[in-house]
């Protein structure tokens, strides 16, 4: 039985790639960005308060479905298919959509003069801090594709070794060692670290997903518990924003403060979406089928609008967040449509194409 709430939490995280996004560009820490307006401890706030889990929460519930699909395929099939959904859009994306963010970033960051074609070979021969900030190559947001599919093919030999060597299936862990498994996060998210993202802490958030969160037991007792969880994981994620943009506190106060919020917002989305978010409707069926190239066009789309808009509204911060914002989803949307209805666009982007009825009218 398909589980919707995954699909469902699934591409709800992915819609707030916008504003997250879009408040990078005020971030207060020094980040480099597409488009850097100047620091803003308001907007910087929302990125602050996101970060700790939503993206974790993507790699929990590919970890979840990874469970569901192998119950219909094999390991040879499951990581073929992980390579046409994964790896031709990480290609497309990074050689097609990235090339023209890069060249509004270096128009707006370093005062490119020189055309967008000409700018392919900077972006091809200028190798930096890989942000992509200054024009030069970078993966973009497809750096989660890729980070995926190696995981998948990670996770792919833990499994068929766990088969091989042992037979017997994990039991359900009780909730209180379910809240401990989130312990190892803080000394998992130095290693394997690339710009800030752990592949070795993505690669555990992605084994319990498969091991311990496909677990009925456990997602039941998530969705028994999920009132405590969410209060106590918005509560920590205000906490972390207090203190890592509103105060100055120690270091350690802050990671702490950071991996509280990621385990039990975990444990809380799981929950909530259990309760409420398992269903399957004209919406979700239309939300869940253009995820992938939502995610593709997002940032090129938003990126856009704040370029365009940057000087016909300097100086008015809230204008300059929220009119990119809010052109950006229009736009996306629109984009999404097109893909839709091309299958070579399918194809580029990973997304499924609609299933077409031959009945007669």
């Amino acid at each position: 039985m398909r589980k919707h709430y995954i699909d469902n939490l699934r591409w709800l995280a992915v819609l707030l790639l916008i504003p997250y996004h879009g408040a990078v560009a005020w971030n207060v820490w020094g980040e480099p960005n597409y488009i850097f307006f100047h620091g803003s401890r308001t907007l910087s706030s929302i990125v602050v308060f996101l970060s700790p889990y939503f993206m974790p929460l993507l790699f929990l519930l590919a970890g979840m479905s990874t469970r569901f699909a192998l119950k219909k395929r094999t390991l040879g099939q499951y990581i073929r298919e992980r390579a046409m959904r994964l790896l031709v859009p990480l290609c497309f994306g990074t050689l097609v959509l990235m090339p023209v963010l890069t060249y509004l970033a270096d128009r707006h960051n370093c005062g490119y003069t020189g055309g967008f074609f000409a700018h392919y070979k900077v972006f091809f021969t200028r190798y930096t801090d890989l942000t992509g900030a200054d024009g030069g190559f970078s993966l973009g947001q497809f750096w989660f594709l890729l980070y995926l599919f190696v995981i998948s093919c990670i996770a792919a030999g833990v499994i068929a070794l766990q088969r091989r060597f042992i037979k017997t299936e994990l039991k359900a862990l009780p909730f209180p060692l379910v809240l401990l498994l989130g312990a190892p996060l803080p000394l998992l998210s130095e290693v394997l670290s690339i710009g800030g993202k752990s592949l070795a802490e993505y690669t555990y958030i992605f084994l319990i997903g498969y091991y311990v969160f496909s677990r009925e037991e456990v997602t039941e007792k998530a969705e028994r518990y999920r009132a405590v969880t969410l209060v106590l994981g918005i509560s920590a994620a205000a906490l972390d924003v207090y203190l890592f943009i509103w105060s100055r506190s120690l270091p350690a106060v802050n990671t702490a403060a950071k991996f509280i919020p990621e385990w039990l917002m975990l444990l809380a989305l799981i929950g909530v979406g259990r309760r409420r978010l398992d269903e399957r409707t004209p919406l979700t069926s239309y939300m869940s089928s253009r995820s992938f190239p939502f995610f593709s066009f997002h940032f090129i789309s938003l990126v856009l609008f704040q370029f365009l808009l940057a000087k016909p509204l300097s100086g008015q911060t809230g204008l300059l967040y929220l009119v990119p914002v809010l052109s950006g989803y229009i736009l996306t949307f629109l984009l999404c449509e097109a893909v839709i209805r091309v299958p070579a666009l399918c194809f580029l982007t990973g997304t499924k194409p609609p299933v077409r009825s031959d009945k007669p009218h």
